[in-house]
Order: C-alpha cells, then structure tokens, then sequence
C-alpha cells in the first residue's frame, strides 16, 4: 500500500482526538489524525512524523486539514497510525491469497467487508475454497513495548463484544478469526495489554478457549508506504 504524497514534519501538540498541530518546512499548521487511539508513547513534541499532503494530489477534496499525520518515528523504528491502512491491506491480500489464516482454504470464493452477524459488525465475511463461511475481524496495533506488541492502547468495550460474537459464530459453525494488524516491524511477539483492559485479555484468553483462532502479523513501514510480512507469535 502506497501514498500519493508524503512530507517529513515535526509533531508539536494534540489538542484533540482527530486534530494534531504539526510543523512542515517551519510552519504550524493542523493535521488529521486517521486514528483516536491514545499515543502517548508516540505522539511527543518534537517527534519526528511523516504526513500526506492532500493539496499535492491536486484534488477537490473539500478538506478542512491540508495533511493527514500517517506515520510516527519511535527509537528506531517508524509507527503507521493509519488505522485504514489494516483492513486495506488485510482485503488485498485475502483477494491476492498472499495471506494465510489456519483452517482457511484459499483461494476464497467470495469476501464481503463489513457484514453483521448477530449484534456485531464485523471486517469481512467469506467463502473458502471448500465452501465453509466465515467471520474475520481486524484489529490495529500501534503500541510496542521493548519489542512486544500490545492491544488494546485504552480500554475497548467494543473489543470485548467482538470476541464474545466471535465465539458465538464458531458455535455456529462458521470460521471465527480475530487477526492484529501490528502496524510496525522488528516485532517478537504479541500480548493482550492486560495492565490498561485486563477485561479484554480475559475475553481474548477466553476466546481462545472456545476455538478462536487469534493470529498477528506485522509490517514493514516506510514513509511511503506499507506492507504485511511476517506473524509473530500470540501469548494470551
């Protein structure tokens, strides 16, 4: 996945959940924030970030914000906040076959984004190779502790009723598959952040129990652009 124009800036300030106040060239001016997680441990004044410049595109857009704050630089390795960017990039590749979830005969014959399945909206619905349905929800991870990635960043009560249709979509025989997009690389492995929703890491380790398939799969990001790569392992 690509972006048409990107610039280098600086993050100064966030005065709200969609609005960053970023520096381009020297000059503050207001950003779109594609994502209403937390960052604290990314978005610091003076970190270095990358942004899409929609005036370049040179389209009608309509937007308020010239620029979409897209990518974040942490330590040494940069951050995507796209939260768009997953199920992008989660659709191209099921469509492509280039992504292989357990159980899942590919190619698919039919996916469906955004389907509901009793209370609950799910990402995709689909058809395997052998006909067997199924539901797959994805989840965004931007935080990354020591090399571990960790989900939920602030508690998800919308996280936890996922999980419990998950469940209920496995008892009815479907495929049921929660899949962390971690939207950075150099990543050993995945945990539920039990310290900031340990309601949700119940619910995950749950999940598991009743036949959940939990998978995770991490990135490469560039500022241009970004990729799926490896899986890493899940520890509930």
């Amino acid at each position: 996945m690509k972006y048409e124009t990107i610039v280098p800036g600086k993050f100064v300030s966030r005065p709200n959940r969609f609005i960053a106040i970023v520096s381009v060239d020297g000059t503050e001016t207001e950003a779109h924030i594609k994502n209403t997680g937390r960052f604290k441990e990314l978005l610091i004044p003076g970190a270095a970030i990358y942004l899409e410049d929609h005036q370049m595109q040179n389209k009608n857009t309509g937007r308020r914000t010239r620029y979409s704050l897209i990518s974040v630089e942490k330590e040494n390795r940069l951050v995507n906040i796209d939260s768009s960017a997953s199920n992008l990039l989660v659709k191209e590749s099921l469509l492509e076959g280039s992504l292989l979830l357990p159980g899942v005969s590919l190619p698919l014959r039919s996916l469906r984004p955004e389907s509901v399945f009793y209370s609950s909206r799910f990402d995709f619905y689909f058809v395997d190779r052998e006909g067997k349905t199924g539901f797959l929800e994805v989840k965004t991870v931007t935080l990354e502790e020591d090399d571990v990635a960790r989900f939920p960043d602030a508690p998800t009560l919308r996280g936890i009723r996922h999980l419990e249709e998950l469940v209920k979509a496995k008892a009815h025989g479907h495929h049921a598959i929660l899949l962390f997009v971690i939207q950075t690389g150099r990543i050993h492995g995945f945990e539920p952040n039990d310290a900031t929703h340990r309601a949700f890491g119940d619910a995950l380790r749950k999940a598991k129990e009743a036949g959940i398939t939990i998978e995770a799969i991490q990135c490469q990001v560039d500022p241009d652009g970004i990729s799926l790569t490896t899986s890493v392992p899940v520890s509930l």
